[in-house]
């Protein structure tokens, strides 16, 4: 096989690796390219397995980014929630291996924009590691030889990283028709200004993340507890323009409230629950992430 034939057959590995370790489209493509112009420059002769140089070049790639990107967002005012992105889970399995209904399910909340932002707890050689032994199944010998590390230390990584992300990893219900109807019935409170119903559809302890980047309206920090919530969004109901559309849509795969202006998106929120009730809410209006290329991720149920 050609070398430019191996790298394209790699490509959405790349770009789905890439995008659950940044949480940027614009930074995964970035990534992406720039392992593309190392590979064109490569002694291809030379390279052992040319199927795992994209994903160490890009993996490391990837790490150095996000090690600048969270120095830059140390300043960035209030949460950082990863943005929207219509990004292929990874490379098509072969017909005889197809997913199962449950595992189609699990792919889609790895790409969810509530388990990313969950991932934003871990440190940037932990989310590698994390990541490519949880999502993309790679053995301890390859992830030890891709982040330069021994296989004993890739196991102290992966076990920390799970009990993090399992202690505050957003829980979907079972069934994604009731997490959906959930949502909707919470957006048609929240949009009404009806404290009674949205306390109602919040667990007791429910956390909210808003990330607004300072240039549009959101919490400057993350909100826990139901009560602190509703009072938040009795003030946005109140604020909000008459004309503004709330929609129940999708973002990366998993329900989502939607909110249009003249047009042009303005807001969304995610979700996670648990035993029939909201456990947390996401949500981004910062008009960075909700450019025209994020806003095509996310699109209305119909």
């Amino acid at each position: 096989m050609e070398p430019i034939d191996i790298f394209h057959r790699h490509r959405p590995h790349l770009l789905a690796l890439a995008y659950r370790l940044l949480g940027t489209r614009a930074d995964a493509e970035d990534v992406v390219q720039d392992t593309w112009l190392r590979w064109q420059g490569a002694d291809h002769a030379a390279i052992a397995d040319p199927a795992a140089w994209p994903v160490t070049t890009a993996t490391r790639l990837g790490i150095d980014r996000l090690r600048a990107a969270r120095r830059q967002r140390e300043a960035y005012p209030g949460p950082w929630l990863p943005e929207p992105a219509r990004i292929d889970a990874d490379a098509a399995p072969p017909p005889d291996d197809a997913p199962g209904p449950g595992q189609l399910l699990e792919r889609a909340e790895q790409v969810s924009l509530a388990f990313l932002a969950v991932l934003e707890r871990l440190g940037p050689e932990e989310r590698a590691a994390f990541l490519l032994r949880e999502v993309f199944d790679h053995d301890y010998a390859a992830i030890a030889a891709l982040l330069g590390r021994s296989q004993a230390a890739c196991r102290q990584m992966v076990r920390r990283a799970r009990m993090r992300v399992a202690a505050a990893r957003p829980r979907f219900t079972v069934d994604p028709r009731r997490h959906r109807v959930l949502l909707e019935r919470f957006m048609h409170a929240a949009r009404t200004g009806d404290r009674e119903a949205v306390q109602a559809l919040l667990h007791a302890d429910a956390q909210l993340l808003s990330d607004g980047g300072g240039k549009a309206l959101a919490a400057i920090r993350p909100l826990h507890g139901a009560e602190r919530i509703v009072r938040l969004y009795w003030v946005l109901a109140r604020r909000h323009p008459p004309e503004e559309c709330w929609d129940l849509g999708r973002a990366n795969g998993q329900p989502a409230i939607l909110r249009r202006h003249g047009g042009r998106l303005t807001g969304l929120t995610v979700a996670a629950s648990a035993s029939g009730r909201i456990t947390a809410l996401y949500t981004i209006t910062n008009p960075d992430k909700l450019s025209v290329t994020a806003a095509a991720a996310c699109v209305s149920w119909g």
